[in-house]
């Protein structure tokens, strides 16, 4: 099934899959997984780590015959100084599990700082990211099937130029995995 806005333009990836949804509220009454992944990515508390893994019921995890290689969406090195861990990277290690595939953390690099996406609309979220991130070793995406793991996809715009430059370094295909959607 396809969003309203992936029919008008199509992504740079295959399919994306969240196993939640939440919303932009900040009222963690209304939405108690928005304000988890909150609190996890922006209040710098790696303990909510595990409780959101726990979110990974193996049914909804990809089959790893599907793809060759998991790969985190990156950081720029500014901002995982700032936080101290990458939220998507710890993800990633968590499926690389249960899926039984790699995990990539190196080959695709976030070259640009960018601003914080949440205010912005989705053609500002796609102008703020585009040139943002590169691949390192072409030779080591050439040819695979990626699965790009993030921790949220709100417009799909980081997911969208992750894909646009694997897919350009020689990806065969790329779909996207995510712990939440936001509606």
């Amino acid at each position: 099934m396809l969003c309203g806005n992936c029919r008008r333009s199509a992504p740079g990836f295959g399919k994306a899959r969240a196993v939640a949804r939440y919303r932009a509220a900040d009222d963690a009454r209304f939405d108690p997984l928005g304000a988890v992944l909150r609190r996890h990515k922006y209040g710098l508390d790696q303990s909510l780590a595990r409780a959101l893994a726990e979110c990974l019921d193996e049914r909804l995890v990809p089959d790893g015959r599907d793809y060759d290689v998991i790969v985190p969406v990156p950081l720029h090195w500014r901002r995982l100084y700032w936080r101290g861990f990458n939220q998507a990277a710890l993800l990633a290690r968590l499926l690389a599990r249960t899926m039984a595939l790699p995990v990539d953390a190196t080959s695709l690099k976030r070259v640009r700082a960018t601003v914080s996406q949440t205010a912005h609309t989705r053609q500002e979220r796609r102008r703020n990211v585009r040139g943002a991130f590169a691949v390192r070793r072409s030779e080591r995406v050439a040819g695979k099937r990626i699965l790009l793991v993030d921790d949220v996809i709100t417009t799909g715009a980081t997911a969208d130029e992750c894909a646009r430059v694997l897919k350009a370094s020689g990806a065969l295909e790329v779909d996207v995995f995510a712990l939440a959607r936001r509606v």
